[in-house]
């Protein structure tokens, strides 16, 4: 789940004297794992790393050098890139000293005393080799199909919360087992994608000036791709929550037991099986029933965010191609001149050019009254001219306009008003009306079926579960509720009747 703390290795912490396997490699040499992906012959030993994994799958555990270069030859068939391999014994030494690989004796391949003491090695991958060489492949593998909001597991959260909660009222241990580790696979998964998702958001956001094909290509799929996640969350979020809490209900400490009991890891002891399974029970907790601060609350903020920035993109990358370029763009290509540059003379004969700032500007204003200015007097004797801000500023003169008058009519904001409060009243009146005698039973004035057809709409349209209904909506001091009904039944107004199949109408106050 996602909010289990991970564990911090310390670089100095040493493994105990009875770790074995994945346990007895310290922080230094798990980080060595990956040097070959960094090493100058990394393509071979890729190809090298794949080879084994091939002879994995195979069942093929163990391999020679010479079983190695077999599985090269095949893997060339159908990669070529896999015949520029050269010599393997050296790759396999280097990855057995960076402990991707383990190297032991095989004395059963000598057929005579020298060869014995040639020392034939057999090779396989150690634990967290492996595990080093498939993040290495997931990298190398990933793709944009990895990077999307998963919608439709939603139902089957919903089918599993409901089945752990039989199971744990029977007392069904390895059912227990399997739901709940389902549901934390099921949620680890969606978290990792939703993280890869916003990521992606990010990266396409960043590379959207330089490339905003790329974007409008794929900007309708993202957005009806969001959107729909979003409602589907929606939905389902209050069923999951009350889910959650049924579970809850039938007893958060039997179910932490029998999932641990039927947990099959040898080397984790009772208590931490115990406390494994309420971490990964807390964090479903989390996840739907903590209202709003839960991780499914933050994922619906959170997508509704990414819907508003992908809009925005949108309207930045349609402005930029209406002119050609963005905006952004010309002035990343400006600064980039600005420090290509080969002095400062020519900086600042760049920065006249682009802005124009040290050229005057030419203004011809004449006196309020030229009369009291004799014209003998030079610009240095004679008063200045007062100017304009906006004439300065902008080189246009400004525009003396008093604000259009506006027009009132109290008496018809009065008419108005009044017929307000009066459709108001009477709203309230027919509400109370339909609380205190019911719609059934007799014939609903005007008034009383605006009402209904009113809240009606309003439960419809709003679309809210409810405990002992299909549907609810209040208005008006007054609260409709759509209860299920054998057969159908009958409202009568003035304007005919109203059918509703399967479903009868409570006004209350």
């Amino acid at each position: 789940m996602t909010d289990r703390p991970s564990v911090a290795v310390d670089q100095s912490e040493e493994p105990s004297a009875d770790a074995f396997g994945i346990d007895a490699f310290t922080l230094d040499d798990r980080l060595r794992l990956f040097h070959f992906a960094a090493a100058e012959k990394r393509h071979d030993y890729l190809w090298l790393l794949r080879a084994f994994d091939r002879g994995r799958v195979n069942y093929q555990v163990l391999l020679h050098a010479s079983d190695a270069r077999d599985m090269l030859t095949q893997l060339a068939a159908e990669h070529p890139a896999a015949r520029a391999v050269g010599e393997v014994q050296p790759l396999l030494d280097a990855l057995a000293d960076w402990k991707l690989l383990d190297r032991s004796y095989d004395g059963t391949r000598a057929a005579n005393l020298a060869e014995y003491r040639n020392r034939h090695y057999v090779y396989q991958f150690t634990q967290a080799g492996y595990r080093a060489f498939r993040a290495v492949e997931d990298v190398l593998g990933a793709t944009l199909e990895d990077a999307q909001l998963s919608r439709l597991v939603f139902p089957d959260i919903l089918a599993d919360l409901r089945a752990l909660a039989r199971a744990n009222t029977d007392g069904d241990a390895e059912e227990v087992y399997r739901k709940l580790s389902r549901l934390d696979g099921v949620l680890t998964d969606m978290a990792q994608r939703s993280a890869r998702f916003y990521l992606m958001l990010g990266d396409l956001a960043r590379t959207n000036d330089a490339r905003p094909e790329v974007f409008l290509a794929h900007k309708d799929a993202l957005l009806s791709h969001m959107r729909e996640f979003t409602a589907e969350l929606a939905r389902y979020a209050p069923l999951l929550a009350d889910a959650v809490q049924d579970v809850a209900d039938t007893g958060v400490d039997r179910l932490v037991e029998r999932a641990a009991s039927a947990d099959e890891r040898l080397f984790r002891s009772g208590p931490e099986r115990l406390e494994d399974w309420r971490q990964r029970w807390s964090g479903l907790v989390h996840w739907f029933a903590e209202g709003e601060h839960s991780e499914s609350e933050r994922l619906q903020t959170a997508t509704v965010t990414a819907i508003s920035g992908v809009l925005a993109l949108l309207r930045r990358v349609t402005e930029a191609r209406k002119g050609g370029v963005s905006r952004e763009s010309q002035l990343r290509h400006l600064a980039q001149w600005f420090t290509s540059c080969p002095s400062d003379a020519d900086a600042h004969a760049l920065f006249r050019v682009a802005f124009d700032l040290g050229s005057p500007r030419h203004i011809a204003v004449p006196y309020e009254d030229p009369e009291l200015i004799p014209s003998r007097l030079s610009w240095w004797e004679a008063e200045p001219v007062v100017l304009a801000r906006t004439l300065v500023q902008s080189g246009r003169a400004p525009a003396l306009h008093g604000p259009g008058r506006i027009e009132r009519n109290d008496a018809q904001r009065q008419h108005l008003r009044a017929q307000q409060l009066k459709a108001q009243a009477q709203a309230r009146s027919a509400a109370a009306s339909l609380a205190g005698d019911g719609v059934y039973g007799r014939v609903l004035d005007e008034p009383e079926t605006q009402a209904l057809l009113g809240l009606l709409d309003l439960a419809l349209s709003a679309r809210v579960p409810v405990t002992r209904g299909v549907a609810a909506a209040g208005a008006h001091g007054v609260r409709l509720t759509l209860q299920p009904a054998a057969g159908s039944t009958t409202v009568h107004t003035v304007r005919g009747r109203f059918h509703l199949g399967g479903l009868r109408l409570e006004v209350t106050a």
